[in-house]
């Protein structure tokens, strides 16, 4: 990923001297595991501990590779120039590569994870915060980008709050799902190694052993984990998509911050425009990108190919770490993003008292009149609304119709905007408890 949406602390994990260092560490807790079992020696066992402290030097296992064409016994071709030929000849005893790979795969994929999560729970905290603020702050809800009837901006905020919340759900779950090691050997028979190998090196580095492997973890597990990171980039692009539509000339119900100093168009010097939530949609994208290829990488040959892992060397840093960006973007967009309460107001009256057509329709049917009846008589009125800018209120009071069946106070009473707030608390309640 390139550094413009990068954030370091994402970018280490997957980072080459954190994965030689992860793969040292599953080594040697497996050499100690056979000590303990009587495999190997214990001296060569903890002659290996002699690399704990050791910075990997990459371009060396580069070069080896260069030759050996194998990216695991490079590194352990180069473990062996810092511990010693002989103290290493038990090193990797019993093991395939997978093991490390795959182990060391699941190793970072949960780091990230960790750090998904927060992300999560940090942009839930601005949400949260902002949807309080704004819980009473009336704006017109909208049905295929028409005015349907009056909402809050608070319950807006709520509802990407409440989708959030599934969305921990289901990152601890994604998380849940990847956190399994495999020391299971050739084809995953534990012929030449024993399974309490496997249950000390993965006690040791945080994972649960695998209950069956074959030479790899099953991939079923990883379509699910990109999966969710998927399902929380969708919902990024929600919120995104209703923050770019509020800050449209025409409707300027909320938007993006404005620093000092910041210019919109190389050519308009007037604009603002909301590039960080149109860059959140993108980067969506991006991260739902390896949602199908992760889901293609359930299937192998047999016990093990290597058809995987091209596509997971790119798209486990790629997506963890742009999400990450766009997880920390997205709070801090939501967390400093304007709101115009007027604007809401002066944009629900743009077609003054149309968004209480419904309660109106309901009236005349609780008052005896047919659906059908009662309905052309609201759409009507509604029709002149729309084609002369007339009020609607002041419509109704002035067809006869309707005041025969509802009479001036009950149409009166029908524009009350709190009818439409009555259950916001109702509604808070269940998101935030």
């Amino acid at each position: 990923m390139i550094e413009r949406y990068s954030r370091p602390e994402m970018v280490s994990i997957w980072s080459p001297a954190t994965k030689f260092k992860i793969w040292f560490e599953i080594e040697a807790h497996a050499c100690d595991a056979m000590a303990d079992i009587g495999v190997i020696p214990r001296e060569n066992a903890d002659a290996v501990w002699k690399a704990k402290d050791v910075e990997f030097d990459v371009a060396r296992i580069d070069e080896i590779e260069a030759v050996t064409k194998h990216d695991v016994i490079a590194f352990l071709t180069h473990l062996a120039e810092h511990v010693g030929s002989d103290e290493a000849r038990f090193v990797h005893q019993g093991m395939t590569s997978s093991d490390v790979l795959d182990t060391c795969f699941n190793v970072q994929l949960v780091r990230a994870a960790d750090i998904l999560i927060e992300g999560v729970k940090g942009l839930m905290a601005a949400l949260k915060k902002r949807a309080l603020e704004h819980k009473m702050t009336l704006r017109v809800g909208r049905s295929h980008g028409i005015h349907a009837e009056p909402t809050t901006m608070g319950l807006t905020f709520a509802r990407f709050y409440a989708e959030m919340d599934r969305n921990l759900l289901r990152m601890n779950t994604a998380r849940a799902e990847v956190a399994t090691g495999a020391i299971s050997g050739a084809v995953g028979t534990f012929a030449n190694i024993d399974p309490a190998v496997e249950e000390h090196v993965c006690k040791q580095i945080g994972l649960t052993p695998e209950p069956i492997s074959t030479q790899v973890i099953p991939r079923d597990r990883h379509a699910a984990f990109f999966a969710a990171l998927g399902v929380v980039s969708s919902s990024i692009e929600n919120i995104a998509i209703e923050i770019r539509h509020m800050q449209r000339t025409e409707v300027l119900e909320g938007a993006e911050f404005f620093s000092m100093g910041q210019k919109g168009s190389s050519a308009m010097p007037h604009k603002k425009n909301p590039v960080l939530t149109e860059n959140l949609t993108g980067l969506a994208r991006l991260v739902r990108m390896a949602v199908i290829p992760a889901m293609e990488n359930v299937a192998m040959w047999h016990e093990r190919d290597i058809s995987h892992s091209s596509v997971e060397r790119n798209i486990g840093p790629d997506s963890t770490i742009t999400l990450d960006f766009a997880l920390a973007r997205m709070t801090a967009v939501v967390d400093k993003m304007l709101v115009f309460p007027e604007n809401m107001l002066d944009n629900m009256n743009k077609f003054p008292g149309l968004v209480m057509s419904q309660r109106v329709l309901l009236a005349l049917t609780q008052a005896g009149v047919s659906r059908e009846t009662a309905y052309s008589l609201v759409q009507r009125n509604a029709l002149h609304v729309w084609e002369y800018g007339k009020d609607f209120r002041e419509l109704l009071l002035a067809d006869p119709e309707v005041v025969a069946a509802l009479g001036e106070v009950a149409i009166n009473e029908k524009f009350d905007m709190r009818y439409h707030t009555k259950h916001v608390d109702t509604i808070f309640k269940r998101v935030f408890g």
